[in-house]
């Protein structure tokens, strides 16, 4: 273990001071995040009155927000100063919490939802990560920032589960807020930059070819992943709450070893996905999803689902991913865009996730991860007879 934090400490120094900027930033937020959307679900069931096609509905109004903003925010990449727009992303996030913690029913939420879901910073925070980042490490640098919003989730689902059960939830939303403020001040102090202008990217001589079917390819394929991921990811707090009866602070726990498995695990496929190709870190995220997926459902002993969360963190590590794969294949010029286009296909593949993985949910709480399953298990052997064919 020292020796893998040695490592991660010369990672971090090895980016240069803005991406090292961001990625406090991502952490700070994300530890304040994490206090409370991983216990959220349970919290919009037993608290505001919710079933879980309620849930599922109110993360699909989510996923609409989230679909929607990309497309604005590449356009916004493509004019502004892409420091401001990552900057503004988190101002749209400081209602958030305020707002569920006025909310008495369930129907109240939908304006939190939707600012939640709001991602305009996407294709900024991408081509901000883009052009500061080595090209031979572009995979590695993007899960490595990633890794930064993955982090601040390790301890803060067990923290904000112990803070809910000693003070109540109001006090752990009234936290998150103090940390949003705090992420949005740190990007103060990163370096202003912007899409280059025509004249000057004719001067460097910028590459225009765009590989549109290849792009294309890995956006439909991403999208699909996607769809999976949110399909169920709601549900896996709910399925421990109602099935296994853990409380808070147990399903806080097992939540904080899924983002420090995010976290870490993400790391090392991104180093894969750089010297490998991106078709094996992606084949590897596949992989373990399904392994976590299939053991999970299998047990209610707590040392036994420790491991087997921290492997469910590859569930979050496919959107690096699709950031790095789509960046790396678009020219700067245009990267904005593709990125963009990326994104909003990925959300809007994702929109009927939720409502569908809580109308399954509610036939048997198995079915929206058998799904899963089964669609990852299709996207594997797709991808591993692609590679072996080409």
């Amino acid at each position: 273990m020292r020796g893998f934090l040695s490592r991660l400490r010369e990672l971090f120094e090895s980016l240069n001071r803005d991406l090292r900027l961001v990625f406090v930033s991502n952490f700070i937020g994300s530890f304040g995040d994490g206090l409370y959307a991983y216990l959220l679900p349970v919290y919009i069931q037993t608290a505001l009155h919710a079933d879980p096609v309620n849930v599922g509905f109110l993360y699909t109004v989510l996923t609409l927000s989230a679909a929607l903003t990309p497309i604005p925010g590449g356009l916004l990449a493509e004019r502004y100063d892409w420091k401001k727009i990552m900057i503004f992303a988190w101002v749209l996030w400081f209602p958030v919490p305020l707002l569920i913690s006025t909310a008495t029913h369930w129907t109240m939420l939908f304006p939190a939802m939707l600012f939640y879901g709001c991602f305009i910073s996407g294709p900024s925070t991408t081509a901000y990560i883009a052009a500061a980042a080595r090209k031979d490490r572009m995979n590695l640098t993007f899960t490595m920032v990633s890794s930064a919003w993955w982090m601040g989730y390790i301890f803060s689902p067990s923290i904000g589960g112990y803070l809910a059960i000693k003070f109540g939830m109001k006090t752990v939303f009234y936290i998150a807020f103090i940390f949003y403020v705090l992420a949005a001040s740190v990007l103060f102090f990163i370096r202003s930059r912007k899409r280059a202008n025509k004249k000057q990217m004719e001067m460097a001589g910028s590459e225009v070819y765009v590989d549109r079917s290849t792009i294309l390819g890995w956006t439909l394929f991403f999208a699909f992943i996607m769809f999976f991921n949110v399909l169920m990811r709601p549900f896996v707090p709910t399925f421990l709450k109602n099935v296994y009866k853990f409380d808070e602070f147990l399903i806080g726990v097992l939540g904080s070893f899924t983002f420090a498995g995010s976290a870490f695990l993400g790391i090392v496929i991104g180093r894969l996905g750089d010297k490998f190709g991106n078709k094996i870190a992606v084949a590897f995220c596949l992989f373990f999803t399904v392994f976590a997926l299939a053991t999970f459902q299998l047990t209610s002993n707590p040392a036994l689902l420790i491991p087997i969360f921290f492997l469910m963190g590859t569930t979050y590590t496919p959107w690096a991913l699709m950031n790095a794969t789509i960046s790396s294949l678009s020219p700067e010029s245009l990267r904005g865009r593709w990125v963009a286009i990326s994104q909003t296909a990925s959300m809007l593949a994702a929109f009927f996730a939720p409502y569908l993985g809580g109308t399954l949910y509610d036939v048997s709480p198995n079915y929206p991860f058998t799904v899963t399953i089964i669609g990852m298990t299709v996207l594997l052997s797709m991808l591993l007879l692609h590679s072996y064919l080409s």
